[in-house]
């Protein structure tokens, strides 16, 4: 549970890995995705105890608009197992950028009811393209964060490089900035990845995770997923 505490009282995949927004589907498209990852990791932080765990979701996108949920196995040691999210968003354009602007909910149906677990969270996220190198950046707030620790901000920035068609490397790095009053500690992650389509809809995802956490675990987490 500590771990948990942590993670979501301190803490955007990104609005990836920490959190990422969504990305906006074709005009009206339904689509879903599942995936098996070595283990579940919010902003640094393990959320499945270091295990693997199966994940998926169904998005709806329109123009500029989606949503969709999201599922995900998680283990905090209190007797939570799943994890919820509902989300919605703009993805506008502005010159060279495109936005995201949203918000998300997590849930987690068999939690305890003390403290509060359910929280959310809206984002607004930026990217454009350099050269040939992807940058993004993105800030979330949370007025009330897991566990009832009080407003936070999650800071993001992000990029890319593909190697290829079906090879790309990328970094991210994140700040969750809260109030030390409410049992909030701040802190930095980071995550460097290599991604790869084995197939058109199959995927892998290797990536390397820390903190700067005293005691904070880093990861080395593997991910195959498939779009549906």
């Amino acid at each position: 549970m500590m771990g948990k505490m942590i993670s979501r009282g301190l803490a955007l995949a990104m609005v990836a890995g920490a959190f990422t927004a969504p990305a906006a589907l074709a005009e009206g498209e339904f689509s879903g995705n599942v995936a098996l990852t070595s283990d579940y990791v919010f902003r640094g932080i393990t959320q499945a105890d270091g295990a693997p765990t199966v994940q998926g979701g169904f998005d709806w996108a329109s123009d500029d608009f989606y949503a969709g949920v999201w599922a995900s196995g998680v283990d905090f040691g209190d007797g939570t197992s799943t994890e919820i999210d509902y989300y919605a968003g703009w993805t506008p354009s502005v010159g060279e950028f495109g936005l995201d602007i949203g918000f998300i909910y997590y849930s987690y149906p068999d939690a305890p009811d003390q403290p509060e677990q359910n929280f959310v969270e809206v984002y607004a996220g930026a990217s454009t393209t350099v050269g040939v190198v992807d940058l993004g950046a993105s800030v979330a707030f949370s007025p009330e964060f897991y566990g009832e620790t009080g407003q936070a901000f999650y800071y993001a920035a992000s990029a890319g490089l593909p190697l290829g068609e079906n090879f790309g490397v990328d970094v991210s790095v994140g700040y969750s900035d809260g109030d030390e009053d409410d049992g909030f500690t701040d802190y930095t992650d980071y995550s460097i990845g290599v991604t790869t389509s084995i197939t058109d809809v199959v995927d892998l995802d290797f990536r390397f995770i820390d903190t700067d956490l005293d005691g904070g675990d880093e990861a080395f987490v593997v991910t195959v997923s498939r779009s549906l």
